[in-house]
């Protein structure tokens, strides 16, 4: 497998094109983090709620302990502090419950932020690039060898745009089929340089 081309304006375009896709995911991740960071802060109130429920849930409990130390009638006045107590703790439950909604609605939001941009690059740009390095690679481990020089001929003339192959003369599929070695030295180095890739040495 090749990761860049052999020519030096197709391996710039690559190398930017990459560094582009990395810059692209990079921003697309900072971006999830910052609005999931946003969106926590809305737990704030949350946080809150959860925090005082619980200081006067305790503060009731502690007092209604004491006040139920007085005789006779203790008990009788514990109950309105037991109450307002268990009152005070369903509001730090909900100040708890909001919070995990929260955390839950920042973590999707952020998930959806980044995650239709990287199914772009899996699904668009990545298959691209895999296939030309799969590609190049195997053309620049044939194009040292004879018979890969003709078969790198062969795909020239089956895949390159006609007005490419006339380029290189009107009798260029006869000179192939007549066995022409610089025929079939033209038509490699066309199917190579379609790849980015430079002609093999004679």
């Amino acid at each position: 497998m090749k990761w860049y081309a052999d020519r030096l304006p197709v391996a710039v375009r690559q190398i930017v094109t990459d560094l582009c896709v990395v810059l692209w995911i990079y921003l697309w991740i900072r971006a999830a983090l910052w609005v999931h960071s946003t969106v926590l802060k809305l737990g704030v109130p949350g946080a809150k709620l959860q925090s005082a429920g619980t200081s006067i849930a305790d503060n009731l409990a502690d007092v209604g302990g004491k006040v139920g130390r007085v005789p006779v009638v203790g008990d009788q006045l514990t109950r309105p502090f037991t109450g307002a107590s268990d009152a005070a703790r369903s509001l730090a439950d909900a100040g708890r419950q909001q919070q995990e909604l929260v955390s839950t609605v920042a973590l999707l939001i952020a998930f959806t932020v980044v995650v239709l941009p990287l199914t772009l690059v899996v699904l668009g740009w990545l298959p691209l690039r895999l296939r030309w390095m799969r590609r190049a690679g195997v053309a620049s481990r044939v194009r040292e060898q004879a018979a890969g020089r003709d078969l790198l001929a062969l795909r020239a003339l089956t895949r390159r745009p006609l007005n490419e192959l006339t380029r290189l003369g009107p009798d260029i599929a006869q000179s192939w089929r007549d066995g022409d070695p610089d025929a079939v030295d033209a038509l490699a180095a066309l199917e190579l340089r379609s790849l980015g890739l430079r002609a093999a040495r004679r």
